[in-house]
C-alpha cells in the first residue's frame, strides 16, 4: 500500500484505537509507525541509508527523508548516509565535519513483506510501551497490599490479574498449602518488581512479615496515624507470629490497641493468614528485657546479653524449658528473628552446672600458678579475679578487700603474678624467635609475646605479615552462612582483643609501613562540627 492522501488521516485513527484500548500514550504508537514506515523504506530504497519518517500529528502526512552527514574523509564507511566535506560542497556552500543534509524522498509502496515487517515493528513497541507502563505503575507500589483476582495456576505459582499485566504468587510464597480457583479473590503483598527479557515481573507474597505489618496497618487506626509503630516482625507462615509494637502515646495500650475490642483486630489479621497464631509484644529499648517479652509464654529467671557477639543466654526453670524452645523450636526461632540475636537456652540446673565448673577452673589456674591453697585461691574467684593479668596489676586496694589480705600478702600475690607473667613471656619469646619472627613485629605496640608466638605458629612472623590481616582475623567474629551464625576464631580472640583494638593495631602497623598516609586517619573537622551541632539540636 502507498501513503496517499486517503489513508494518512487512517494513521491517526489507527494509533489513537490503538493507544485506548492498551492505555497507552497515542505519541508511542505513532513512533511505532514511523519506525516502521523507515524500515520498510529502507528495504526497497537500500537498508544502509539512513531514511527517517515523521508523521504529522494533525494531518497524518508521512514525510520520508534521507539524511546525509559529512564526515572526516579517513572515518567515510557508509556511502550511502556519509560523505566527505568535499562531496558536500556539490549541496552545501560551506559545508562542516557533522552536518547533515536531509533530502526528501518520494513515499514508497508497501508490499505484503513490507506491510508484514511494519505491523510486527509496530506491534512490539506497542508490546514495549505496555511493559513500561505496567514497570512504572508497579515500581511505586512494592511494599503495599493489592487486592487481586486469581487466573490460573503453573506448577503451583499462582498466576494473578493485576490489570494491567500480571503478577505472580510463587508456591514458596503461599501460606502453608494454600490453593485457588480461577476468579477467586487475594490479598497480596508486592514484594518486588523487576525488569526483565520478557517484561516486568511483579514478585508477590503472602509470607513476607511485612505483609503481616501491613495488614496489622489496615486494621489498626492507630498504627496507620503513626501513634504506634511495628518495630519488629517474624513469622513462621501458616503457623505462628511475633509482632513487636510500641506506643509513642503513653494513654495508648499498644497490645491492646492491635487486638481490638473482644480481640475484632487480631482477628480480622487472623482470618488472612489462614488462623497463624499472633503474639504481640511490647517492643522495648533494652535488650534484655524485650527478649524476655519475645519469649512469652515461657518465665525466664536470667539474661546475659553478649553484644559482640551478637547473642544471648536465657536461663529457664526446668518446667519452662520445652515451652521457651517450643514445638520443633519455634518460640525461641521467632524470638531470634525478632531480636535480631542468636539465642541459647539453657535450664537454671545446667547454668549452676557450667558456672561451677568456670568457678573449678579458675581455682585451679590460681593454685597452679600462684602457689595457693584451694581455700585461697576460692577467695580470688569469688572476689570475681578471672586471670594473672588482673590480679598482678589490679590496684593493691581491690586485693586488700579480700578476707585475709593485708599489705604484704597482696605484694606477695602480685609478686607471684608477675614473676609467672614474665616467664611466660621470656618462654614465649623463645619459641616466636625460633620460628623467625622478626624483630619488627615484637617490638610493635600492643602486642605481648604470647601474642606474638600465637601469630608466629600461624605464620604471621613480619610487620607486613601482620599489616595484611583483617580485623576479624585477629579478633574473631561471626558469619552467616544458610541462615546460620557460625563462629569466626580470631588469633588474638584468647587474649581479650576486641575488633575495635585490632582495627586500631593493623592500622597502626600499615602507617608505620607507609602504606597508610596518616592525614588520612583525621576525621573531617566539618563533619564531626556538624554532628555535634546536630546532637546538641
Amino acid at each position: 500500500m502507498a501513503i496517499t492522501s486517503a489513508n494518512q488521516l487512517e494513521l491517526l485513527q489507527t494509533a489513537e484505537a490503538v493507544a485506548r484500548e492498551k492505555q497507552i500514550d497515542p505519541g508511542l504508537v505513532v513512533e511505532a509507525m514511523e519506525e516502521s514506515l523507515a524500515r520498510a523504506a529502507k528495504s526497497r530504497y537500500g537498508a544502509e541509508m539512513d531514511i527517517r519518517v515523521s508523521i504529522d500529528r494533525k494531518t497524518g502526512r508521512a514525510t520520508f527523508t534521507r539524511v546525509r552527514t559529512v564526515v572526516e574523509d579517513e572515518e567515510l564507511e557508509n556511502y550511502q548516509a556519509e560523505f566527505t566535506v568535499e562531496q558536500a560542497k556539490q549541496y552545501m556552500e560551506t559545508p562542516a565535519v557533522g552536518d547533515t543534509l536531509v533530502e526528501e524522498i518520494p513515499p514508497v509502496e508497501m508490499g505484503r513483506i513490507a506491510a508484514q515487517s511494519a505491523k510486527q515493528v509496530i506491534l512490539q513497541k506497542v508490546r514495549e510501551a505496555e511493559r513500561d507502563k505496567q514497570f512504572e505503575e508497579f515500581k511505586d507500589r512494592v511494599g503495599t497490599i493489592l487486592n487481586v483476582m486469581v487466573k490460573r495456576e503453573e506448577y503451583g505459582n499462582v498466576i494473578v490479574d493485576l490489570n494491567p499485566g500480571e503478577g505472580v504468587l510463587r508456591r514458596n510464597e503461599k501460606i502453608g498449602r494454600e490453593s485457588y480457583r480461577p476468579n477467586d479473590r487475594i490479598r497480596v503483598y508486592v514484594k518486588d518488581v523487576r525488569r526483565e527479557q520478557r517484561g516486568p515481573q511483579v514478585f508477590l507474597s503472602r509470607t513476607a512479615p511485612e505483609f503481616m505489618a501491613e495488614l496489622f496497618k489496615m486494621e489498626v487506626p492507630e498504627i496507620y496515624e503513626g501513634i504506634i509503630e511495628i518495630k519488629a516482625v517474624a513469622r513462621d507462615p501458616g503457623s505462628r507470629a511475633k509482632i513487636a509494637v510500641i506506643s509513642y502515646d503513653n494513654s495508648i495500650d499498644p497490645v491492646g490497641a492491635c487486638v481490638g475490642m473482644r480481640g475484632s483486630r487480631v482477628q480480622a489479621v487472623l482470618n488472612e493468614l489462614q488462623g497463624e497464631k499472633i503474639d504481640i509484644i511490647p517492643w522495648n529499648e533494652d535488650m534484655p528485657t524485650f527478649l524476655v517479652n519475645a519469649l512469652q509464654p515461657a518465665e525466664v529467671s536470667k539474661v546475659v546479653l553478649d553484644e559482640d557477639a551478637e547473642r544471648i543466654e536465657v536461663v529457664v526453670p526446668e518446667e519452662q524449658l520445652s515451652l521457651a524452645i517450643g514445638r520443633r523450636g519455634q518460640n525461641v526461632r521467632l524470638a531470634s528473628q525478632l531480636t535480631g540475636l542468636d539465642i541459647d537456652i539453657m535450664t537454671e540446673e545446667e547454668e549452676s552446672k557450667r558456672r561451677q565448673a568456670e568457678f573449678e577452673e579458675r581455682t585451679k589456674l590460681f593454685m597452679d600458678t600462684l602457689d595457693l591453697d584451694e581455700f585461697f585461691a576460692q577467695l580470688l574467684v569469688s572476689e570475681g579475679f578471672t586471670n594473672l593479668e588482673e590480679v598482678a596489676y589490679v590496684e593493691a586496694d581491690e586485693l586488700l578487700v579480700i578476707d585475709g589480705v593485708d599489705d604484704g600478702t597482696a605484694s606477695e600475690l602480685q609478686a607471684r603474678a608477675r614473676d609467672y607473667l614474665d616467664e611466660q613471656n621470656k618462654q614465649a619469646l623463645a619459641k616466636a624467635r625460633e620460628l623467625g619472627v622478626e624483630d619488627s613485629l615484637v617490638n610493635f605496640e600492643g602486642l605481648t609475646p604470647v601474642m606474638v608466638l600465637a601469630l608466629a605458629t600461624d605464620g604471621i612472623k613480619t610487620l607486613e605479615d601482620f599489616a595484611t590481616c583483617a580485623d576479624w582475623e585477629l579478633a574473631g567474629g561471626w558469619t552467616t552462612e544458610n541462615g546460620e551464625r557460625k563462629k569466626d576464631e580470631g588469633l588474638l580472640e584468647p587474649f581479650e582483643v576486641s575488633l575495635e583494638e585490632a582495627q586500631d593495631m593493623v592500622m597502626t602497623a600499615r602507617v608505620l609501613l607507609g602504606w597508610v598516609d596518616p592525614d588520612d586517619l583525621l576525621p573531617d573537622l566539618d563533619e564531626e562540627a556538624a554532628v555535634e551541632e546536630e546532637a546538641e539540636a
